[in-house]
């Protein structure tokens, strides 16, 4: 380490270091335990009945939300946003896509199913996942509501508008997606109830690699020019071939291919 690199590091010796440690240590448990605190209150929340029906494009044919759960009594849906513009999954949701199997290789043996729903055909979703080597379930919701109602795509109107309903606000947006989670449960009878949906940032607890991030020196490091993921961020396949992030977030190979940037 030089102080070039890191111009506001102190060194110490291990005594003081071990000091500064515990303290931190301290605030790091109050941490944990106003994480545990605030998913007790997600659990708590009140559960809304999805009376609506909704059927998806799947490999294995139509399917229903019921039929999503595969089995299981919980469901967590990633809406991965799809740019129609490009033809390309979103490159932050690519990002987050990249975690998913392997959770998967565990979620499914705690009674919860993890699918990816998109508004694309399903022959562009199944060209994209072949393309990044996944192998979690992703359906289309071509010819549905299911993305309207969860409030991550949006009819011509509402942009025409100039505000969209999105992280339960009026926001501003000029693109006809975004992104989000949305948790489902199944009882026994079969009904279904939406429990909960996460937008924006606050996706990011599940975001493994960002996670690891924050216990290096460097943090996250998103220095560039747009202050965040798209300053590094790149499909898994595009790493090392150049490439760049225009202003509008959608990421631009050295060839000229443009994939987006959603977070």
């Amino acid at each position: 380490m030089t102080m070039e690199t890191f111009p506001n590091a102190i060194v110490v010796s291990r005594k003081d270091w071990l000091a500064a440690r515990r303290e931190l240590l301290a605030r790091e448990k109050e941490l944990t335990r106003q994480r545990d605190a605030v998913s007790a209150a997600r659990r708590a929340l009140p559960w809304v009945k999805v009376e609506k029906e909704y059927v998806f494009d799947a490999a294995q044919g139509r399917k229903t939300l019921a039929e999503l759960f595969d089995g299981r009594s919980q469901l967590i849906v990633y809406h991965f946003m799809w740019r129609h513009d490009l033809g390309n999954g979103c490159n932050g949701c690519s990002f987050l896509a990249d975690h998913i199997d392997g959770a998967n290789l565990h979620l499914a043996h705690h009674d919860v199913s993890l699918v990816a729903v998109s508004r694309a055909p399903l022959a562009a979703l199944e060209t994209y996942k072949q393309r990044m080597g996944w192998r979690f379930p992703w359906v289309s919701s071509v010819g549905s509501d299911f993305n309207f109602d969860y409030h991550v795509s949006f009819r011509p109107e509402e942009l025409t508008s100039g505000d969209v309903y999105y992280n339960y606000r009026m926001t501003k947006a000029s693109i006809d997606e975004l992104s989000g989670i949305s948790v489902f449960y199944k009882s026994p009878e079969g009904e279904i109830f939406h429990t909960y949906s996460s937008y924006a940032r606050g996706n990011e607890e599940v975001l493994g690699a960002y996670m690891y991030l924050d216990l290096t020196p460097k943090g996250r490091n998103e220095t560039g020019p747009r202050g965040d993921m798209g300053d590094w961020v790149r499909p898994h396949d595009q790493y090392d071939k150049g490439g760049s992030v225009d202003p509008m977030g959608g990421y631009r190979a050295a060839n000229g291919k443009t994939e987006c940037k959603c977070h």
